[in-house]
């Protein structure tokens, strides 16, 4: 008798970062970007925004009625420091401000993951890191901005990339700091009953 593949998993993002980490320990999934209205509501912090956004994700990816049993995972990912949250820049000098703001202090990483099995809703966890940069001169940030990183990244900064220059000090997981804490989804699947990644190098 031949093995019965496990269902399918949908990410719901157009993340390249969310997508790469799948791929690096081996998850079979397919790309499924969905669009939501990101804007903050009033006196929304990043827990509760992150939650929010990524059971919206996950449930606009259900709504185009995916085969039933079809795994979704949806991810929302911000920045917070001292009580301002901080989404991608919207422009070069919206970066440089956030960059400006973050440097030589500690802040929030905080992600929501959003997981459901169709048609099943979405069940929802947060992750928070804790991230230090370091001390930056004006002229270090908008060289880093000018290289155009910054730009689709919460916060300004990618620790994958370029930016993990600036970086002293992470408490917590890095790939949270990435755009998807694999933690959680290790533990989604689990109680989902998916078999998990290959767990094979993805070059």
């Amino acid at each position: 008798m031949s093995q019965q593949s496990p269902p399918s998993l949908v990410l719901a993002s157009a993340s390249p970062r969310r997508a790469e980490l799948l791929r690096q320990v081996g998850l079979s999934f397919e790309r499924f970007p969905v669009t939501v209205d990101e804007r903050l509501l009033a006196d929304e912090d990043a827990r509760a925004a992150t939650t929010r956004l990524a059971a919206a994700k996950a449930r606009a990816a259900l709504a185009h009625g995916l085969p039933e049993g079809t795994f979704v995972l949806a991810c929302d990912t911000l920045v917070a420091c001292d009580g301002t949250v901080f989404g991608k820049p919207r422009e070069p000098e919206d970066a440089e401000r956030m960059l400006a703001a973050l440097a030589g202090r500690w802040h929030d990483v905080v992600s929501g993951v959003a997981f459901a099995r169709a048609p099943e809703p979405p069940q929802v966890a947060c992750a928070v890191t804790r991230v230090r940069l370091a001390t930056l001169t004006r002229r270090e940030i908008r060289r880093y901005v000018d290289g155009g990183e910054p730009m689709d990244k919460a916060g300004a900064y990618a620790i994958q990339g370029a930016g993990t220059w600036f970086v002293e000090e992470v408490r917590g997981s890095v790939t949270n700091v990435i755009g998807l804490p694999l933690e959680l989804l290790r533990t989604f699947l689990a109680r989902a009953g998916h078999p998990g990644p290959t767990l094979r190098a993805s070059g």
